[in-house]
This record gives C-alpha cells, structure tokens and sequence, in this order.
C-alpha cells in the first residue's frame, strides 16, 4: 500500500525535475512555498523549499528540495520528501536531522523518504518546532553532501496547503 503513495509523490511532484503541469501558488510562508496541482482528477497539495546552503561547495548540486505532500482524497497527509537533482545511493541513504533529532530516509533513484508513518509525524512535528534542518546524503558516484533547510514558516505553509487540499 505504501508503495502506491510513493509512485503517486512521484508522479505527482516530479515538476520540479521537469515539468508536466502547471502547479498552482497559493502563497509563500517564510522559506517555504504552497502549491496544489491535479493530474488528472486527482488533487495533490504540497509544501516546497529549496536548500539554503550546500556543501561542499566544490560540487556542482543541481536544484535541491524539500518537500511535504498530502491528497485531497485522503489516502496520505503530510508526507515528507528530499529531491536531488542527481541520483542517490540506495546504500547509504540520506538522514534528516532537526536538533539532536535523526530521521532515516529510503532512496527511490533522486527522491528519499521517511519509511515509517509514526517517523512521518515526528519529523513533522520537530520541523514545526524547530528553525533548521540538515539533510546528509551520499550521490550514486560516492560523493557525501549536506544540505541546510530552514523551518521558517513551515507551520503556516502546512496550515495553507490543507485548507488549499480540503
């Protein structure tokens, strides 16, 4: 079952990879953008940020993101996501950290994702609470990257994109 909800991000929020559709703005919280799109019938509302800093900074990293999902049908509600613009190791996959708090991922080729649903919520909760969050992560080639995400404005852009998916 989790696996249609992971195709479904997939195919859902791949725009910022390359575009399918035109998503619609519905505002920007602090570091954090809303927006909603439909494929199909289907209504897909979501929270993006793009990493405010990357290291090392010898590399060439390509369109980093953050994201938080939810469908208006229901079937998954505020699903976080870690989009490179490269493919990731499967092997080594990335670690999110808020605090002294740690949140392993799973890879899907250039995406990762918390496994577990309870994990799904208490990272949630902790970037509703907290001002930064590291992600570390390994490319397929073997290079170790770290990427910095700030928490502003997190709760008001998850409080829009529900209204916006009701």
């Amino acid at each position: 079952m989790r696996r249609v909800y992971i195709s479904a991000l997939l195919a859902a929020l791949a725009w910022p990879v390359s575009v399918q559709a035109d998503p619609t703005l519905h505002g920007s919280f602090g570091d954090w953008s809303v927006y909603s799109r439909y494929q199909g019938s289907a209504k897909t509302c979501f929270i993006y940020s793009e990493a405010k800093s990357k290291l090392p900074s010898s590399v060439r990293h390509g369109d980093i993101h953050f994201l938080v999902a939810s469908w208006k049908s229901g079937e998954a509600s505020e699903q976080p996501s870690f989009m490179a613009d490269f493919t990731l190791r499967k092997e080594r996959p990335p670690t999110v950290t808020i605090g002294s708090t740690d949140f392993d991922m799973y890879v899907s080729r250039n995406e990762a994702f918390i496994a577990d649903t309870l994990d799904e919520r208490n990272l949630i909760q902790q970037m509703r609470a907290g001002s930064t969050m590291k992600v570390q992560a390994v490319s397929s080639r073997g290079t170790n990257v770290t990427y910095s995400f700030s928490l502003r404005g997190i709760s008001a852009a998850l409080e829009k994109a529900e209204a916006a998916c009701r």
